[in-house]
């Protein structure tokens, strides 16, 4: 039986995703090129980001019907089996027959065929209770499982998790968190020219987009129905695909015609292309990130927009930085859990381990450290994660600047405020310590954090 071009996809970045931690969205960008149709590419999508986001859900109804848990599978039988059930348990047009056959031919094409036996023989098992809900669903779970427990179950989410934000956000915030992260995030683009939003949404619906003005942000517009890598708006370097709240951060430099801006951590360019049209073309944007393969992505940005104003530098920006100048402008985009965008990038909830907030806080107070050393007197630095987590965002903050006195956190609404459509508060993106943060059940973004730092002359 032939296996449709969606599912050979979802499989092959799914066992990517195990096998080599790669990142489910970047392999998808690769294999959905021009050639894959509209619908294969939906369907890889909502297979791939779907089977993620549910992973702990799925191997939990799995290990019902099966002998030993699913962990202990072959990575390849057990990615089929979670395909498989994922379309019966999420998808109402995939018919039962089709999701479970289509799974044995995976495990057949992945070279476990002696493992088809099982694929087939669990999955139709599981078929009579996966929609299994509600109280009903919550009967299943051990008797001593603790709410947190039960919780990250229904939810997906490592117990860990649970508890953390459940204990940091309160129990209904927290629950809207987890439910924001299963759902599939919103495709945002910027129009890199604002002043040709319309003539560029225009273009996107004529090649078969659906448009809707962004929530926040003027220059934004959310996209559905089409494959992004196919607009010929994204081709021409008109448009970048970027989420609300990554974009809010590149406004929030400030960045003027005529600047030298440096962006610490640059790749994968989103944000140093907004940096770069703020300056204008007598200014110049410095864009670092640590190794040249990372800056491949930022040079691919540049030369389809054909920015002209950046210059690409490879440092560790945990050391004291080799630029022989100070800034007014800087950014610090830092490297982080990435636990603000667990609905774009599921992948993460399952990798994250809480000594890896330790090590992050670490990595992240040197580099604020190095790029504060380049921040010349009266200039302004801003340091941003997508990150939820206190030790990544503002204990970063307060270590890297507490033997300083003439650094301050400032609240910089006038920053962001020329960027931000009709009626939006921008208040409302500024908490009372002068941090910058989205929430994504609250905001429809990702979950960012910023801190405006100056300099005092």
């Amino acid at each position: 039986m032939p296996i449709s071009p969606a599912r050979e996809i979802a499989f092959d970045v799914l066992r990517l995703v195990a096998s080599d931690r790669a990142h489910a969205s970047d392999v998808l960008h690769s294999r959905l090129g021009a050639r894959i149709g509209r619908p294969d590419a939906a369907l890889a999508t909502e297979l791939t980001l779907g089977v993620l986001r549910w992973q702990r859900l799925l191997d939990f109804l799995l290990d019902r019907h099966l002998d030993r848990p699913a962990g202990r599978l072959d990575s390849e039988v057990l990615i089929a089996l979670r395909l498989g059930l994922y379309q019966l348990r999420f998808l109402e047009r995939v018919p039962a027959h089709a999701a479970v056959s289509e799974s044995v031919e995976l495990a057949k094409r992945a070279r476990k065929r002696s493992a088809t036996t099982l694929v087939n023989a669990v999955l139709r098992r599981a078929a009579s209770e996966a929609k299994i809900s509600g109280s009903a669903l919550e009967k299943l779970f051990p008797a001593s499982a603790s709410f947190a427990e039960r919780v990250g179950i229904l939810h997906s989410h490592p117990t860990w998790l649970v508890e953390r934000w459940t204990e940091r956000f309160g129990t209904h915030r927290a629950l809207a968190l987890l439910e924001a992260n299963n759902r599939p995030a919103r495709l945002c683009c910027c129009v890199l020219d604002p002043g040709s939003v319309e003539t560029v949404g225009e273009s996107l619906r004529e090649a078969g987009f659906q448009t809707s003005p962004g929530r926040w942000l003027r220059s934004a517009l959310i996209l559905s129905g089409a494959n992004p890598a196919a607009a010929e708006a994204f081709r021409l370097g008109r448009v970048s695909l970027q989420d609300e709240a990554s974009q809010m951060i590149a406004h929030l430099v400030d960045a003027r015609p005529g600047q030298s801006v440096l962006d610490v951590c640059s790749a994968p360019g989103g944000k140093t292309l907004l940096l770069a049209c703020a300056v204008g073309p007598n200014g110049n944007v410095v864009a670092a990130d640590l190794h040249e393969p990372r800056l491949r992505a930022v040079r691919e940005q540049i030369a389809r927009t054909g920015t002209q104003n950046v210059s690409l530098v490879a440092f560790d920006a945990t050391r004291p930085l080799p630029l022989g100048s100070s800034f007014s402008r800087i950014l610090v985009d830092a490297p982080c859990s990435g636990t603000g965008t667990l609905s774009r990038n599921p992948e993460i909830r399952w990798r994250l381990e809480p000594q890896d907030l330790s090590d992050a806080h670490a990595r992240q107070t040197a580099m604020l450290r190095s790029a504060l050393a380049l921040l010349a007197p009266g200039g302004s630095l801003v340091y941003a994660t997508c990150a939820l987590e206190p030790e990544e965002n503002e204990e970063v903050v307060h270590a890297a600047i507490a033997a300083d006195d003439k650094l301050r956190v400032v609240a910089t609404p006038e920053a962001l405020a020329p960027h931000l459509r009709s009626g939006v508060s921008v208040e409302s993106l500024f908490e009372r310590d002068g941090f910058f943060r989205t929430f994504p059940p609250e905001s429809e973004t990702d979950g960012f954090f910023a801190a405006v730092l100056q300099r005092r002359l």
